[in-house]
């Protein structure tokens, strides 16, 4: 095959993967009963917890009153604690609780675990090149939605025909 036609085939199938990790995140989401922004805020506490609020708006991209209503939600979902910082007390932090981490352990563990078995059929210099490739492919990504964000020739949504 040459190397145009690999491109096409791992486009289609970054395609694919990025509508496979969609539909995971609204099938833990419904699961969990949240919508996608607290899961995503979920995964960022469980990821580095715990964190100053600024931290975690900073992590989503969100005001700081959104990130307010989104912590709100998660704690009384039950999933995150607020607790002032011993060494700031006007600085709140923001970490995952006991049912945040059985969480992780029933969901986001077996999908880890899977994910390291299915890599074992790879010798370690092809697991580097995995690795860069990753690397390479969220560099790209990012710098796209920087590309997007900042536009001002961002595309207008159509017109309504009427």
């Amino acid at each position: 095959m040459s190397k145009d036609g690999f491109a096409e085939k791992i486009a289609m199938q970054f395609r694919l993967l990025q509508q496979s990790f969609d539909a995971f995140d609204e099938a833990v989401a419904a699961r969990l009963k949240l919508n996608r922004t607290d899961l995503r805020c979920l995964d960022v506490v469980l990821g580095g917890g715990p964190l100053s609020a600024g931290q975690v708006a900073a992590a989503l991209k969100l005001s700081p009153a959104a990130t307010t209503t989104v912590i709100d939600r998660l704690e009384r979902a039950g999933y995150v604690l607020r607790s002032r910082d011993a060494a700031n007390r006007r600085r709140v932090l923001v970490e995952a609780t006991g049912a945040a981490r059985k969480v992780e352990e029933e969901i986001y563990l077996p999908v880890g675990e899977a994910g390291a078995q299915a890599l074992q059929r790879y010798d370690q210099d092809q697991l580097a090149t995995i690795l860069d490739f990753l690397q390479t492919a969220r560099k790209v990504q990012e710098d796209q939605t920087t590309r997007i964000s900042t536009s001002p020739d961002a595309a207008a949504p159509p017109a309504d025909r009427e």
